[in-house]
């Protein structure tokens, strides 16, 4: 049987090497950088990964930093069950679009305004995972949809694909039409011999 000592000195180095052993944690995806049109909707998409088997005490915190980094406001919160805002500039505008089972904590926001302009960020814990990486969505709200390259080239490439189809269709009725003259051209000349 070990000595009390010698059993207090594996405890403790068992301590020790449980602080060095690496922390399980929750790896957290969200689109960087989004815009969207002032009064439109708009899915904040969050999904995450875990070590850990889904909890029932899986929490979900959604937060908004303004862009002139005024204080931190809560956005949504998710235990058991979503609890939308009940006071401040979310508070009728967000709802859960989430599905736990398939480790998507996304939310909806209704009706966005200029004011959303700034950063929401998504935080879970799953116990025994609390720690991990925040998701981060950086929300631009624009008055209007700007063109962009990628719309410049599908104007151009879609109106030289029109253009081409009336181009062949102008050809194949000429030729119809020539087609047409020859053949009564040779009637004609069939029936004066």
């Amino acid at each position: 049987m070990p000595s009390p000592s010698r059993l207090g000195a594996v405890l403790f180095l068992g301590v020790q090497l449980r602080a060095l052993w690496p922390v399980a944690a929750i790896e957290v995806y969200t689109s960087r950088e989004l815009d969207a049109v002032n009064g439109t909707n708009l899915r904040l998409k969050c999904t995450f990964s875990s070590r850990s088997p889904i909890s029932p005490l899986l929490s979900v915190t959604w937060n908004f930093q303004p862009e002139d980094l005024s204080s931190h406001e809560p956005v949504f919160y998710y235990l058991k069950e979503p609890y939308p805002p009940s006071a401040g500039r979310f508070k009728g505008r967000v709802t859960w679009d989430g599905n736990i089972e398939r480790y998507d904590v996304s939310i909806m926001i209704w009706n966005l305004q200029p004011d959303d302009n700034g950063t929401f960020t998504c935080q879970l814990k799953n116990p025994p995972d609390t720690h991990g990486t925040i998701g981060e969505v950086r929300l631009r709200v624009v008055q209007k949809v700007h063109f962009s390259e990628i719309h410049f080239l599908a104007i151009a490439i879609g109106s030289a694909c029109g253009l081409m189809i009336i181009v062949v269709t102008i050809v194949i009725l000429c030729r119809h039409h020539w087609k047409k003259r020859q053949e009564k051209a040779v009637k004609v000349a069939d029936t004066e011999l």
